[in-house]
Formats: C-alpha cells, sequence, structure tokens
C-alpha cells in the first residue's frame, strides 16, 4: 500500500483540484493507496476544500486540525496516521508533478532502497526556479554537508518516499516543526543506516517571488533550527537512547 501525505496551508484556491490531480496520478499505477491530506490550520478555507474532497472520493483522508504545527507537523501528523508500507509527501502546490511519484515509487521497488527523494542538484533535473533559491540550495547543501554527512545533495525538495515502518518510528522522535524538519527525518534515519537514492525533478516555480512563501525570518529560523538538530544528534545524542 501507498501512502501520500500532503500538507497544505492557505492552499483553498487550488487544494481540491491539486488534490484530484495526486489521485489521478497515483491510480495510474498502484491499486491500493490513500492520499492524507492534512489542512495545517489554515486561515482560508482549506480546511473546507479538503472536507470536500474527501467527501468526493474515497481515497482522499481528511486529517486536518485548526491550530498552525508548521509543515514538519503536518508531515509528521500524517506520517502517523498513515497505513502504507511506502509512505510519501509531496507539496500542495504541486510545483512538483505527482506523476514523478510513480518512477520513485518503482525505483524504491527496484533498489530496496528506505529513502526516495527528489533532488534539484540531480544531473538529469529540470528547473524552473529562481537563481537566488539555487545559490539558497547550494550553500545550505555545504553547510548539512559539514554538519552531518549526508549521502545527499537537496534535502529540501518536497517530494520524498520513505519505507512506512522507517518514516512511522521516527516521527514521534521529531522536534522540529518548520522547514529543517527534512534534515531531523534524514539525519536520524542516516543514523540507522537507511539507504538512500535521489532521483531527478521536474520544478516549474508558481510562488510570484523567488522565495514565495519563505520570508527572512524563516530563513534564520532555518538555520537556527539545523544546528539544534546538530546539537542533539552529535553532542546531546539525544534522539536515540
Amino acid at each position: 500500500m501507498l501512502s501520500i501525505v500532503v500538507p497544505a496551508y492557505n492552499e483553498g484556491e487550488h487544494i481540491y483540484d491539486n488534490l484530484m490531480t495526486i489521485d489521478k496520478a497515483l491510480k495510474a499505477f498502484v491499486s491500493d493507496y490513500e492520499i492524507i491530506a492534512v489542512n495545517d490550520g489554515s486561515r482560508d478555507n482549506t480546511g473546507a476544500e479538503v472536507a470536500r474532497a474527501a467527501a468526493d472520493n474515497p481515497n482522499i483522508k481528511d486529517f486536518g486540525y485548526e491550530v498552525n504545527r508548521g509543515k514538519g507537523g503536518a508531515v509528521s501528523w500524517g506520517a502517523s496516521n498513515s497505513k502504507g508500507d511506502v509512505v510519501g509527501f509531496i507539496d500542495a502546490d504541486l510545483d512538483l508533478s505527482p506523476d514523478m511519484i510513480q518512477s520513485y515509487f518503482l525505483e524504491m521497488q527496484r533498489s530496496g532502497a528506505d529513502i526516495v527523494i527528489g533532488s534539484k542538484m540531480h544531473k538529469d533535473s529540470k528547473l524552473d526556479y529562481p537563481f537566488a533559491r539555487k545559490v539558497f540550495s547550494f550553500c545550505y547543501y555545504i553547510m548539512l554537508k559539514v554538519l552531518f554527512g549526508l549521502k545527499c545533495h537537496d534535502t529540501q525538495t518536497g517530494l520524498k518516499l520513505y519505507k512506512g515502518s522507517l518514516i512511522r518510528d521516527i516521527v514521534p522522535l521529531r522536534r522540529i516543526d518548520g522547514y529543517a524538519f527534512d534534515i531531523e527525518l534524514l539525519a536520524m534515519s542516516s543514523k540507522k543506516k537507511a539507504k538512500l537514492i535521489e532521483m531527478p525533478v521536474e520544478l516549474n516555480f508558481t510562488r510570484g517571488e523567488s522565495f514565495g512563501r519563505i520570508k527572512f525570518k524563516d530563513i534564520w529560523k532555518m538555520f537556527t533550527d539545523t544546528w539544534k538538530i546538530w546539537w542533539n544528534l552529535r553532542v546531546r545524542k539525544s534522539y536515540f537512547k
């Protein structure tokens, strides 16, 4: 079984159609699947649109809540409530096409990988992506390489698949709610010797500004949260007792 978690915050204008698009993409290659839509305490009509989608399509599950927890909280909540042997997540805006899930899923089956992630730095990736974000991604990659030695080039692309048993084991240990939650999950997975494979992405950036909704305070918090993860993992060794 395949579970896909879709964290959504203030996506009311598009979330219904996007959930149906994800459903169509999954239906093309797998018969047993669920789409876990997590309305992350949105201030618009996202919750109502997710509920409408769930009422119209039995493959869509509504796991929303009222108080905003951040993307890390939303993904973790969805993963905790998943049933799939494979659990993935994809951004609700569909900058990344859900059609890519099929090749990631098949690569996981073929290789026996525990994690398959999208990478903007993969040689076969096709990007329509602001230059400022490319620079930021590269600088952040260098920082993560030094701090964690992760065997991947891009941790922040919003399409990832995990073995269900692995992600359900580590999300209860998560402490970061913001954008750095990806690093936390990958760092914990690395400590468990999980096998990771990177795949190319086709990315069409739909946000108007270079960083979309991401503000300077979000970037600063991402950096400080990254150092917190390093401290907890490398110094305190407090994730796994």
